[in-house]
């Protein structure tokens, strides 16, 4: 699909740009205004001083505003002789900056590019056309018609003419002669001197002159003051039908709030070359399974306020490592103003948040990210936006429907955030050229599409789904919202083939994970919501002794291709919920009770099989949220004024990760996660279910060479427990529940670590295996021995 590769590069364009003459460009896309300007303090928030000129150079027929900053002359300094004049500001010295005359350099190309006669000098580019004019009606010219006499017709005379140039032999000039007789020929091929037309082309081009021509950094600052510097605040400044707007520019990479807390202002982010980050590292290559960490910058730390990208990098990137996952992705990167929404009310697009940190700063995030072998992904909310109007894209050019649709369906049905139109190009390359700015500028390896469901519906997702095709092939299906996604999964992929997207659709929207060519939509992976929210149902609302093994199977591999599962991620902790640490740990008897306590034991007896058949019946991704690792005892909420804006549970508490039960449960996660390192469980293929018993509360089932075996029953163990394998062999206990070291009682003895299969029959199989399993515990075995009848 050729037509997407034309989008993702208007970041280059649009938004504030130096440019190599001496001068920054901004551009920015407004329809519905009259008037464009850019105020801020390098003109002392002047609306007049720098504003869009008129015509075409100014203002198009599309909407796009384009002004044009001027660099100032310093005292004493005079113009530049050249107005093609280039300036390199990237690197702080090039060989423009060795003093060379531009007047030997041009001699110079004359002497040493090109050959005698291939280049005729003129004093004038009308020196030919007076030639001609002096000619016809100069003193020596024709004075009547009589001596004028008859014209002779194109052809003769320029076979005149060529016989004329016969005796200059000498000349090097190339010969591209043709005569016009009505007949079309292809423009990139008129020559009748093949020899000479071959000669021209292998030359190579002038760019060394080019090159040395340009002037390096030093010279630029020695002659100019730039127009804006590197910090100064700034805003964009329309005068609309409705009256006089400032703006935050839409395509601003640094934005920070206002001293008042009203209305915020870009921040023109030009740092010298000496302070540019340099990238150290590259994107690692993440063979198997994606065991991904979900986090929150903000909630990251210990204490009570809001943590930065420094922080993190410091000190949460290096536990992740050691957790043993190998992607980390991050909520709440993009630009928001209400801390609150945890970051899913953008505001603006190509930034990153402030609030924690500078945008050098979150390279150096990624880079260090790179530097761990650690993917880095982030949430990409392009379902929604912001509805505030003094800082979002809301009314930004005083119209309401400049990025979202008009009337009800600009807005969310629940959620009061405004609906971008998807049907307009320009929208279309906003949000494209959006997702390739992150890949490029920050070397991000991967989105998660954010509530897919809000984008998909005009009715946001808020109806009831049985799953029948005709739910998905309505009148309430959002066909361009439909077309966006293919084409972001289409240019991603296209432009960068080790892309990772997942969709995050509660609805399940048929073909999801399906290439774009075979009608598809084009994303890796899904993420099933319905995992955490069946987790949830069954601890608040079902005594254990009911659950239904076959529900919970029938959940978790419905649908298992490409599929990301998780126990909870931030939803299940944040929106109003208790984490489940909360809900199955009791907070009060684990803050001060022991690992011996029978109540505690039970509970993270539960927690771990939860977690380990949610993690091995995955489509080849898993998720965890930031502290679930170690059953954080404590939900998520973001200051507000419910809460007072209190930050006493906007926190982590690292500090539980050695001590008592949070100290087991995260020894069993960390285990989990090297096994699938070391034996890559998760991307064996699909998994086959032998045995799934409501009664006795035991669910077997196998993947590749691995044999999963949990007993979900609270109150009963068993000694000698049949369940079917296919292969005959020896099977190795690899992964046990039970063990002491993840706070378990250690029944199962070292001399029952390893299984031989009997030809007795069971679960449909031709031979079974006899296992002790514990009361709330899981056994993972792996065929080491095949054994051949």
């Amino acid at each position: 699909m050729l037509v997407c590769l034309c989008f993702p590069g208007r970041y280059e364009l649009l938004g504030m740009h130096r440019h190599r003459q001496h001068r920054v460009d901004f551009m920015d896309w407004a329809p519905g205004a009259r008037y464009c300007s850019l105020i801020g303090d390098f003109n002392q928030w002047s609306a007049t001083e720098n504003c869009a000129r008129e015509g075409h150079l100014g203002h198009d027929d599309f909407g796009y505003w384009f002004v044009i900053l001027e660099d100032k002359l310093r005292e004493g300094q005079e113009p530049d002789e050249y107005f093609f004049q280039e300036y390199n500001y990237v690197d702080d010295y090039d060989k423009g900056d060795n003093g060379v005359d531009a007047k030997d350099l041009i001699r110079r190309m004359n002497e040493e590019y090109w050959e005698p006669g291939e280049v005729t000098s003129r004093k004038s580019r009308w020196e030919t056309v007076a030639k001609l004019y002096e000619q016809m009606f100069g003193p020596n010219g024709p004075q009547t018609e009589e001596e004028l006499g008859e014209i002779p017709d194109a052809e003769t005379r320029y076979k005149n003419w060529k016989a004329t140039q016969k005796d200059e032999s000498s000349s090097s000039s190339p010969s591209y002669d043709i005569i016009d007789t009505g007949q079309e020929f292809d423009i990139f091929n008129v020559v009748t001197d093949r020899a000479s037309f071959e000669k021209f082309q292998a030359k190579a081009t002038p760019l060394a002159y080019w090159v040395e021509m340009r002037k390096g950094r030093k010279a630029w600052i020695e002659k100019y003051v730039p127009a804006i510097s590197h910090k100064d605040k700034y805003r964009i400044y329309f005068n609309t039908p409705d009256g006089a707007l400032e703006r935050v520019p839409a395509w601003a990479t640094y934005v920070l709030p206002d001293a008042e807390g009203m209305q915020s202002y870009a921040v023109h982010w030009e740092p010298p070359p000496e302070e540019i980050y340099k990238w150290r590292f590259g994107r690692p290559k993440v063979k198997g399974s994606l065991r991904i960490y979900e986090c929150h910058v903000g909630i990251s730390g210990s204490e009570q306020k809001i943590s930065s990208f420094q922080e993190f990098t410091s000190n949460v990137l290096p536990h992740i490592k050691n957790a043993g996952y190998n992607a980390v992705q991050i909520i709440g990167v993009l630009e928001h103003k209400d801390y609150s929404s945890v970051g899913y009310k953008v505001t603006n697009y190509f930034a990153v948040s402030s609030r924690f940190g500078t945008p050098d700063d979150f390279k150096k995030l990624v880079d260090e990210a790179h530097g761990l072998g650690l993917l880095v992904l982030i949430d990409i909310v392009h379902s929604y936006a912001s509805a505030d109007e003094m800082v979002g894209l809301s009314l930004f050019d005083g119209s309401n429907d400049c990025y979202f649709h008009s009337g009800k369906r600009g807005h969310h049905k629940y959620w009061g955030t405004r609906m971008f139109k998807y049907d307009d190009v320009d929208v279309l390359h906003f949000l494209l050229s959006n997702l390739s700015w992150w890949v490029t500028e920050y070397k991000i390896d991967g989105f998660q599409f954010h509530s897919l469901s809000s984008m998909l519906y005009t009715h946001n997702g808020f109806s009831t789904f049985t799953g029948a095709i005709e739910e998905y092939c309505n009148q309430y299906v959002d066909k361009d919202a439909l077309i966006y996604l293919i084409l972001a999964n289409e240019m991603l992929h296209e432009l960068h083939p080790d892309i990772i997207t997942i969709a995050e659709d509660a609805t399940y929207y048929p073909g999801l994970c399906e290439p774009t060519t075979q009608g598809g939509l084009g994303f890796d992976y899904w993420a099933n919501l319905s995992i955490p929210e069946m987790w949830l149902w069954h601890l608040e609302n079902v005594p254990e002794r009911e659950w239904s093994m076959n529900k919970i199977m029938k959940v978790l591999i419905s649908s298992n291709h490409h599929m990301l599962s998780y126990v909870e991620n931030h939803n299940q902790s944040i929106s109003g919920r208790k984490s489940f640490a909360e809900i199955i740990l009791n907070t009060g008897m684990c803050s001060s009770g022991s690992v011996d306590d029978d109540l505690i034991f039970k509970a993270s007896s539960l927690l771990k099989i939860i977690k380990l058949i949610t993690f091995t019946t995955s489509g080849g991704a898993y998720l965890n949220f930031m502290g679930n690792e170690f059953a954080h005892p404590k939900r998520v909420e973001f200051p507000m004024s419910s809460n007072e804006y209190s930050f006493h549970l906007a926190c982590r508490q690292w500090e539980l990760l050695d001590k008592g039960v949070h100290k087991h449960i995260f020894n069993f996660d960390k285990d989990i996660m090297s096994l699938d390192e070391n034996e890559r469980v998760t991307s064996r293929g699909s998994l086959n279910v032998h045995h799934c018993d409501d009664t006795n509360m035991v669910i077997s089932f196998t993947r590749g060479p691995f044999l999963f075996v949990f007993n979900f029953n609270p109150e009963v163990p068993y000694q000698l427990y049949r369940v079917g394998v296919d292969e005959a062999g020896e099977y190795q206990l690899i992964l046990n529940t039970d063990e002491t070291k993840y706070g378990g009682r250690g029944e199962l003895k070292s001399s029952q670590y390893m299984k031989k299969t009997s030809d007795r029959r069971a679960d449909g199989c031709r031979n079974s295996l006899e296992l002790a399993l514990a009361s709330r515990s899981a056994q993972v075995y792996k065929l080491v021995r095949i054994l051949r009848i």
